[in-house]
C-alpha cells in the first residue's frame, strides 16, 4: 500500500490519466488498434496526430496498462484497453469523452463552486447543463451515451432487486434515450412503459424505441417535470433526476408528480444515498460532481425521507442492488 505522501501524490496528479484517457477515447486509438497490431506512425497517418508525440501518448498509457508496446513503437490492445472501443458493450469511451472534456472544464472551477454554492458549469459556459445541452444535438447525444456507460449496469441490478412488474404502466420520468425503461420491458414483457422528458429529448427517443422494436409497448411524450407529467400511471420512475437538483426544485419535480398521480401510484426513485460516517462511498464523491455540473446533491436516506415528506410522499421502503445505487419507494401521504 502506498505510504500517504505518495497516495496523496498519486491522488493530485490523477488528472494527467483523465486527460490521457480522454484523448485515447476523442482519437478512438482502441477501435484502430481493435483490428490488429498497430505503429505509432500508421495511427498518425490515421487520426492526423504528431507521430512523436502520439507515441508519447501512447507510452504513457502502456505503462498504467492501457495499451501494451510488443516491439518498439508498436501496440496492441489490453484487458483495460478493450473498454475503450467504441463497440464494447461495457464501453466506457463516452465516459472519458464527457468527463474529460466539458466536465473536466467545469471541475477546474471547484474552488468557486465550494465559495459560492453555485454550480461551476454555469459560470463556466454561461447557462446550466441541461440548457447548454438541449442547444448542441452533438453533445447531447454524447451525454446521452456517458449516462448509459455510466448507469447503465444499475438497470440491471435494479431489476434484481425491486419488483417493477407490480406496474401495469411504469412512467420513466427524465427517461432520456430511453435505454433504462426498455431494459426493464425486456425483463418484463406483461408490462407497458412511457418515457417522458423534454421535447427535444423525446423525439431522439421515439427513433430508438421504434429501431428497438417496442413502439407497441413504449411511447415517449414531451414535457417538462417542473410543470406537468403523464395522470394515472402505476409507477412513476425517477432515476438520477433528483440529484441533479436542490432541494427546491426537488421538491417542485415531486410535488409534480404527486399532482400527476392517482392514491395507488407508486414513486420509484433510483439514486445513490450518501451512507452514513467517514467511510468511503461513491455518492460522497458524486456529490460534488452534483455541486459543480447541474447544482443539486446526493441525499442521505433521512434527507430523502424528509424530501418526500414535503413533497406529500411517504418513503416506504429503500431497496439496497448489486450496484451503487439503492431504489426508494414512496407512496402518496394517506395512500
Amino acid at each position: 500500500m502506498p505510504k500517504p505522501r505518495e497516495m496523496l501524490a498519486q491522488w493530485i496528479s490523477g488528472y494527467w490519466l483523465s486527460q490521457m484517457l480522454h484523448v485515447a477515447a476523442r482519437l478512438k486509438l482502441a477501435d484502430l488498434i481493435a483490428a490488429g497490431t498497430q505503429t505509432s506512425a500508421a495511427l498518425a497517418v490515421a487520426t492526423g496526430m504528431h507521430e512523436p508525440s502520439l507515441f508519447r501518448l501512447l507510452r504513457g498509457l502502456a505503462s498504467i496498462g492501457v495499451f501494451a508496446e510488443t516491439t518498439p513503437r508498436t501496440f496492441v490492445l489490453t484487458p483495460l484497453a478493450e473498454h475503450l472501443r467504441s463497440d464494447h458493450p461495457e464501453s466506457v469511451r463516452p465516459m472519458a469523452l464527457m468527463l474529460g472534456g466539458v466536465q473536466y472544464e467545469a471541475w477546474a472551477d471547484l474552488y468557486d463552486s465550494v465559495e459560492t454554492g453555485r454550480p461551476a458549469f454555469d459560470e463556466r459556459f454561461g447557462q446550466p447543463l441541461f440548457s447548454w445541452l438541449a442547444e448542441r444535438p452533438e453533445e447531447a447525444a454524447e451525454f446521452d451515451a456517458a449516462m448509459t456507460a455510466i448507469h447503465g449496469r444499475e438497470t440491471a441490478a435494479a431489476i434484481e432487486a425491486y419488483d417493477f412488474s407490480r406496474y401495469p404502466h411504469l412512467i420513466d420520468v427524465g427517461g432520456g434515450n430511453g435505454s433504462q425503461l426498455l431494459d426493464v420491458l425486456r425483463a418484463l414483457p406483461e408490462i407497458r412503459g412511457t418515457v417522458f422528458d423534454l421535447p427535444g429529448v423525446v423525439d431522439r427517443t421515439r427513433n430508438l424505441i421504434t429501431e428497438a422494436g417496442f413502439a407497441d409497448r413504449c411511447d415517449a411524450v414531451g414535457g417538462s417535470f417542473f410543470e406537468e407529467a403523464p395522470a394515472g400511471a402505476d409507477g412513476y420512475v425517477l432515476r438520477h433526476i433528483i440529484h441533479d437538483w436542490n432541494d427546491e426544485q426537488s421538491l417542485q419535480i415531486l410535488r409534480t408528480i404527486r399532482n400527476a398521480a392517482t392514491e395507488s401510484s407508486r414513486l420509484i426513485v433510483i439514486e445513490n444515498v450518501i451512507p452514513e460516517g467517514n467511510g468511503p462511498g461513491f455518492a460522497k464523491l458524486l456529490d460534488l460532481t452534483m455541486l459543480v455540473i447541474p447544482g443539486g446533491k446526493e441525499r442521505t436516506a433521512e434527507e430523502y425521507r424528509g424530501l418526500f415528506a414535503e413533497a406529500g410522499w411517504e418513503l416506504t421502503s429503500i431497496t439496497p442492488t448489486a450496484a451503487d445505487v439503492s431504489v426508494l419507494e414512496g407512496k402518496v401521504v394517506g395512500g
